[in-house]
């Protein structure tokens, strides 16, 4: 990777992605591509060059890729679940509409690409525990269904045009940087607010709900990671599991109450979450991407605990 250009650069994960992409490549070689309206601000703004770059408008990227010279791609645009859900021909327009005209300009341009798959790609016919990385997709949400046909048109662009694609199936993202963007495991970063706020907080999806969680910084690493991986050691490419911790409600609650013993939860079920919540596996084998280029996550609940309530605490002060 020599020049990246990351769209989608101001959310949830593009906003960290892009900071650490310039750590480690250069500020001046790391893009942040935005929409009208999405600016880049602070660090973000200040740290590297920024331009427009809307995956509904394919002129845009096809500019923003000659000006500034893009080999590599990470293209972030998406609406989240439980968004995806309430705007589903948006979320086929962001997620799949707008992945074609990436995938073409990266076909013309011969950039590589990374486009992130997730968890939601399964559904309720999928082996919940241990999910193999080759298994049933039949997933029964608009945001699923746009993250399958993203692993099918990726896969189909690397075979019949040679397009450099990769791509991860994200869990649940903790960040103690970005809020939650209205996912399905957003509870798993509201619970860290509410507790150092010292309020009680009000858990939207029921006991015993397991899902694949993973903190930030290992979510940042495996993407680029991936992307500077042995392309002759790749089996797969769209899309791999990757895991790092599973937990139900509980679970959570129970790791901030070693460190915040006053922390109180209640329940109060979101349907729509909880339906979603019970369509996605409980747990994921991420052995093919452990074995195919090296994949190992560095936190578990209780190391992550410590850090999002250390970072929190010092963040919420200021």
């Amino acid at each position: 990777m020599k020049n990246i250009l990351v769209i989608g650069s101001t959310g949830q994960i593009g906003s960290e992605l892009t900071v650490e992409l310039r750590k480690r490549y250069g500020n001046e070689h790391v893009v942040a591509g935005y929409i009208p309206g999405a600016e880049p601000t602070g660090e973000l703004k200040e740290t590297g060059p920024s331009v427009i770059a809307d995956v509904t408008d394919r002129q845009s990227i096809e500019l923003a890729v000659r000006k500034h010279k893009i080999d590599t791609i990470y293209n972030l645009a998406a609406l989240l679940s439980v968004v995806a859900e309430s705007r589903p021909a948006m979320a086929w327009k962001i997620g799949i509409d707008g992945l074609w005209n990436v995938l073409e300009v990266a076909r013309e341009h011969h950039c590589a690409v990374f486009t992130p798959s997730s968890i939601g790609s399964f559904g309720l016919s999928t082996p919940h525990v241990k999910t193999p990385q080759d298994t049933v997709q039949r997933p029964s949400t608009m945001y699923g269904v746009t993250k399958v046909t993203t692993e099918l048109l990726s896969d189909y662009y690397h075979t019949k045009y040679g397009v450099d694609t990769r791509a991860v199936r994200f869990p649940g993202i903790i960040s103690n940087v970005t809020p939650p963007g209205g996912g399905t495991t957003d509870y798993a970063v509201d619970i860290y607010y509410a507790a150092v706020k010292g309020e009680q907080f009000v858990c939207p999806v029921k006991a015993g709900t397991y899902m694949d969680m993973m903190y930030m910084p290992d979510a940042l690493n495996a993407a680029i990671s991936l992307m500077e991986a042995d392309p002759t050691r790749l089996i797969h490419r769209n899309a791999f599991n990757i895991a790092s911790m599973s937990f139900d409600p509980e679970e959570i609650y129970a790791a901030i109450k070693k460190i915040r013993p006053e922390f109180e939860m209640v329940y109060q079920i979101d349907p729509v979450k909880q339906a979603i919540a019970d369509s996605w596996p409980d747990s994921l084998d991420d052995t093919c991407a452990r074995l195919e280029w090296d994949w190992c996550p560095k936190y578990d609940l209780e190391t992550m605990t410590v850090d999002m309530l250390e970072k929190l605490e010092l963040k919420l002060k200021k």
